[in-house]
């Protein structure tokens, strides 16, 4: 991918750039784009996975990986780009961080991806060797290598040291392991090839398998003793369940060339010598060779997991074709709960089991008779009888099996065919004592269908059995579907009223016993052999969407009221003022009484809504009760239900929103603004403390008392209380105000919020105090003591001097105070603070100025007259 660069001219400086709207316009358009481009970019790299299953392609992914996000990143590096970028960050562009956040995403993959490169590289060797290398012993020597190699990935990649990267790569190189071995081992021509040959290729092929478990707990044990790694806790079973499986599958292949070669051993030349039939032994050695056609003509993989129950079928009839004691064995071990296949009843199975059994020593038996004087030695005549005892044995069970179940099942059978369609069960920890506690479930046993299946099974296996049971088995089908219909039917019941709440089911409780009395007859009356099951069903089904039609319009009128009751619970009731040009904050009168408009106006329209749920509840009445006037008995219980709803919800609706402000109060975000004056003698707020304190509880008052506007319904209705007039001129009106006023949550948040507010408060007052270090301008009266200076006649250079410098001062230092404080919702002014107390210095500036005025006048006149007196003396 190429990002196209802009053709704008970008030579002019950052900041003009940034301030013309057509040159911003046109690179974000640009950033749209690119960012656009490398998201798909790097979401198409992050989704691609190796290209195989084994170790190299994981390598391969890497390289392709970094390939394309160095080109991506070096891209993103050009001057052009770069420029853009800072363009849009001075110009402030919302495009910009989200072209930052991926370029930065681009540039972290690729570091990854550059590093995993950098360490797998350290592999590639080893895993070319196990991929491509002749023979398993180059195998088994790059195993040991190759399992230190990743152990020193594991310490020092910054990637590779975690499960989810090392785990798969581990199981990569399993599966290469296990390919190798796959590839090597045909099981088409193994049996065919040289026995010594093969049996070296398997032990080989096992070895192998082997060697890759051995290093990987040798290295575990090694990472763990040195107590500085981290330990290797990887999942076992998918390191080592496929290879740990083909090496008992290797084993298996062993141990049948194993038995085969001793069949060799003893049928060899000697025996046709014996014997004196030689076509015989060779029949008997072709015999042999077969014992091996099922692994040789398999259908499956035997290497793969998902077979095992296959193989082990395949080397169970091995073993049983080579020894008949074997499936003696097995005859008695599995007597009291014998392998059935799947969809196999008990009875059925187990006689089909036992006859597999004989059927396969009988088919040995009859091959070895087929050579003369086999079986007259007395290795023979001992296999011979042993033959007998089984078979015998088998027959006795087959007839026992068969003999109990015909007399159960003509015992059974006529009462199971007498069960009711429906059963009860309950469906609370209760006793049943009323009928909503119980459910009708479908009461058709299982042993009835067992009995179907074993019926048809046993006849296939040759057992005459019982008409009754042959009559049933032919009506299978009716049965299973009746069954399946009264169990969708009896489901969607259930399902139904699983979605009803308490409220509903009390107000649907006649139309519930309605349905109860139609499915009565499929628990009373009808039953299995019964004639009118269809027509049972269709009226019950008939029913039930007559029930369901009814409950969805309730659901739906609920929906309705639900959500009316979200949109009262999710009002805001403190809508704060925007701020007035730009930074101005509204004053504290000003914003209670915005919150105040604003809460009116919502609580308008939360009326207007809440009026109209008594006809919603109006709609539920005429379908339920055919009435339409909201005082229905049958609904007494569910106004109740929906009053006390509105109840929840107006109490949530006052708790949140005072949680709310009570946060906004908190929080550093200044809401309204006050101002610091001097009130003198003293510095103060302005509004004063206790009215804010005031116009704050008067807040939260009208926040409570916005339920007043919610009137309650009249007992038993969904009506409206009018106003009662108690005396000539009090009229009450019945509002939900009066219960959750006294809610205990309530009352603690409104205090709360109070006491926040008045901590706040407390504490810009106490920020003002070292102002008070000014007061001496303000508490002196100026007169006295612009009197009492004059009076003592100062020299002018000393004491003027000092009381000029120390005001002047003053007034300077004072505007240096900051003059706004933001403390959580407050931002406090202190500029009016500042003027005066600069406004008092001045003023004693000026005093002083016009008493030292006033006094080097007078001197300045006395001195006159003195050099007056002196020169007229002079002239005498």
């Amino acid at each position: 991918i190429k990002l196209e660069m802009p053709t704008i001219n970008l030579d002019r400086e950052v900041t003009a750039l940034a301030s013309d709207p057509e040159v911003v316009e046109a690179l974000e358009s640009y950033a749209m784009i690119w960012q656009k481009l490398i998201s798909i970019a790097l979401e198409i790299q992050l989704k691609k996975v190796p290209e195989g299953n084994g170790p190299l392609a994981e390598i391969d992914l890497w390289r392709e990986r970094n390939e394309s996000l160095n080109a991506l990143t070096e891209q993103t590096k050009r001057p052009e780009v770069q420029k853009v970028l800072e363009i849009l960050q001075e110009a402030e562009s919302q495009h910009t961080r989200d072209l930052q956040i991926v370029f930065s995403d681009v540039r972290k993959h690729h570091v990854e991806a550059l590093d995993n490169v950098k360490f797998l590289s350290t592999l590639e060797h080893h895993l070319k060797t196990l991929t491509y290398g002749t023979g398993f012993n180059v195998v088994l020597d790059t195993i040991p290598a190759l399992m230190n190699a990743l152990r020193i990935v594991w310490i020092v990649s910054r990637h590779y040291n975690k499960d989810e990267r090392m785990v798969p790569l581990m199981e990569r190189i399993a599966w290469e392991i296990s390919e190798r071995v796959y590839k090597a081992v045909d099981l088409h021509t193994l049996f065919k090839e040289d026995r010594a040959a093969a049996k070296n290729k398997l032990a080989d092929a096992k070895s192998t398998l082997e060697q890759w478990r051995k290093c990987y707990f040798v290295v575990r044990a090694q990472i763990e003793a040195s107590g500085r790694e981290e330990h290797w806790e990887f999942d076992r079973k998918r390191l080592f369940e496929k290879t740990d499986y083909m090496t008992s599958i290797c084993q298996d292949l062993y141990d049948m060339l194993q038995t085969i070669e001793e069949f060799y051993n003893i049928i060899g030349p000697e025996l046709k010598v014996v014997t004196g039939n030689p076509e015989r032994i060779d029949d008997l050695m072709r015999a042999v060779n077969e014992l091996t056609s099922p692994v040789e003509e398999l259908t499956f993989d035997p290497f793969s997991i998902e077979n095992a129950r296959n193989w082990k079928l395949i080397v169970e009839e091995f073993k049983e074709e080579v020894a008949v004691e074997n499936v003696k064995q097995i005859f008695v071990q599995n007597l009291k709960d014998p392998p059935l296949y799947k969809n196999q009843p008990p009875v059925a199975g187990a006689i089909y089991w036992s006859r597999s059994l004989f059927y396969r020593i009988k088919h040995t038996i009859i091959r070895f008779q087929e050579v003369e004087g086999l079986l007259a030695s007395e290795h023979g005549k001992e296999v011979k009888q042993i033959y007998l005892q089984v078979a015998k044995k088998m027959k006795e069970y087959e007839d026992q099996k068969y003999s109990h179940w015909r007399n159960e099942t003509e015992h059974i059978l006529p009462l199971l065919l007498k069960n009711t369609l429906l059963t009860t069960c309950c469906v609370t920890e209760e006793p049943i004592t009323t009928k909503k506690s119980v459910c009708f479930v479908v009461n058709f046993s299982p042993v009835l269908q067992e009995i179907i299946i074993e019926t048809k099974y046993l006849e296939q296996l040759g057992f005459p059995v019982p008409e009754i049971a042959r009559y049933v088995a032919l009506q299978e089908n009716k049965y299973l579907r009746y069954r399946n219909r009264l169990k969708n039917m009896m489901d969607h019941h259930h399902k139904l009223m699983e979605t009803m709440n308490e409220a509903e089911t009390k107000l649907l409780d006649d139309h519930i016993q309605e349905l109860c009395r139609v499915f009565k007859l499929g628990h009373k009356r009808l039953t299995w052999s019964s004639l009118g099951i269809g027509d049972f069903i269709a009226q019950c089904t008939r029913a039930i969407r007559k029930f369901e039609s009814l409950l969805h319009q309730i659901h739906k009128n609920s929906e309705d009221i639900k959500n009316t009751l979200l949109f009262i619970e999710s009002t805001n009731l403190f809508k704060f003022p925007l701020s007035k040009n730009g930074d101005e904050l509204p004053k504290v009168k000003e914003f209670f009484e915005y919150v105040k408009c604003e809460r009116a106006k919502d609580v308008t329209h939360m009326v207007r809504k809440y009026s109209a749920i008594p006809q919603l509840l109006m709609k539920v009445e005429r379908q339920v009760a055919n009435t339409n006037n909201g005082k229905s008995p049958k609904l007494t219980s569910y106004y109740a239900y929906w009053e006390n709803r509105i109840y929840q919800v107006l109490t949530q609706l006052v708790l949140k929103n005072l949680q709310a402000f009570n946060a906004d109060v908190l929080a550093n975000v200044p809401l309204f603004q006050i101002e610091a004056i001097l009130s003198v003698p003293e510095i103060v707020l302005q509004p004063h403390t206790s009215e804010i304190d005031k116009m704050t509880v008067r807040c939260i008052q009208d926040c409570v008392e916005v339920t007043k506007h919610f009137v309650r319904w009249m007992h038993g209705t969904c009506i409206e209380c009018p106003p009662q007039h108690v005396k000539e001129d009090e009229v009450i009106t019945f509002s939900f105000y009066s219960d959750i006023s006294q809610n205990p949550l309530i009352i603690e948040q409104a205090v709360l919020i109070t006491q926040n507010v008045h901590k706040l408060l407390a504490s810009l007052s106490k920020y003002l105090k070292p102002w008070k270090r000014y007061q001496l301008l303000w508490k002196l009266d100026k007169g006295v003591v612009m009197e009492r200076l004059a009076a003592e006649k100062p020299a002018c250079v000393i004491t003027f001097d000092e009381q000029l410098q120390f005001y002047l001062k003053v007034a300077q230092e004072v505007t240096q105070e900051p003059l706004i404080k933001e403390e959580q919702c407050i931002r406090l002014h202190l500029a009016p603070l500042v003027d005066m107390v600069q406004e008092i210095a001045g003023g004693w500036v000026t005093s002083l100025g016009k008493l030292l005025n006033e006094s080097a006048r007078e001197e300045l006149f006395s001195l006159y007259e003195e050099i007056q007196v002196g020169a007229f003396s002079s002239c005498y």
